[in-house]
């Protein structure tokens, strides 16, 4: 596995609450999606939100799918946490952008924004002209005053 690019807590002047940070750069293969995964565990894991590892496994497991199948051949993963939520951001160079669609009965694939969707108490697409794209999502959040304060590009700065 590559080693994160960094790990280190936010400002808690500019957040309100620490708030620790990890990003990764991995290749767009199948085994980056298993080293996602191990991340995921052991960052969560150190920060305190072990509640949210199972399904934010699942999320940036459909999301680093979608790299390897459609996005390119790297893409970035950050994620961050004040230990109540967890946000987290998968980006690549691909062209187009991941559309939700509805999935047949028989098909194989077609679920993993619909996953996305159910797990993640928000999502959503930030398009990079003239190509790339952040699939960012936030899970966690139940109470309103633990929301991250998520700038309009890079929604986590890595200190």
């Amino acid at each position: 596995m590559n080693l994160p690019f960094g790990t280190a807590p936010l400002d808690v002047a500019l957040v309100g609450n620490a708030v620790w940070t990890v990003e990764c750069l991995l290749p767009a293969v199948g085994a980056s999606v298993a080293d996602a995964r191990s991340l995921i565990r052991r960052e969560l894991g150190r920060w305190g939100v072990e509640r949210l590892i199972d399904d934010c496994c699942l999320v940036v497991s459909e999301l680093a799918a979608n790299v390897v199948c459609h996005g390119g051949t790297v893409f970035t993963m950050r994620l961050g946490s004040d230990g109540h939520w967890v946000y987290g951001e998968i980006s690549d160079q691909g062209e187009g952008l991941p559309q939700q669609r509805d999935a047949d009965m028989d098909s194989t694939d077609g679920r993993g924004l619909l996953i996305v969707s159910e797990l993640a108490d928000d999502w959503g697409v930030t398009p990079y002209p003239p190509g790339g794209k952040t699939v960012w999502f936030v899970m966690g959040t139940g109470r309103t005053s633990h929301m991250p304060i998520v700038p309009s590009r890079s929604r986590i700065t890595v200190g």
